[in-house]
């Protein structure tokens, strides 16, 4: 997730490698490298994965809710009908 926040907060980074020491290089377009902001990335990096974690989250609530209404015989929203896989 450190290549996906790198890339949200520098637009001039088009390639990210990590080294075999865990140190991440970033290069521009033209091979330049960049200097990044670990401490700004490493923040990106817990607002993607509160995001993602809460996404997981809302998708099982979603799903309890179908169960649930369907269990009490009741209708279901668009939105937890789609939830259900046949």
């Amino acid at each position: 997730m450190e290549h996906e926040a790198i890339y949200e907060l520098y637009n001039s980074v088009k390639q990210v490698s990590t080294l075999n020491d865990g140190s991440i290089q970033c290069f521009d377009e033209n091979g330049n490298e960049v200097s990044i902001d670990m401490s700004a990335v490493n923040t990106k990096v817990s607002e993607l994965q509160a995001e993602a974690d809460a996404k997981v989250q809302a998708k099982a609530d979603l799903k309890a809710s179908a169960k649930a209404k369907l269990m009490a015989g009741e209708a279901l929203t668009e939105e937890e009908a789609d939830t259900i896989v046949l």
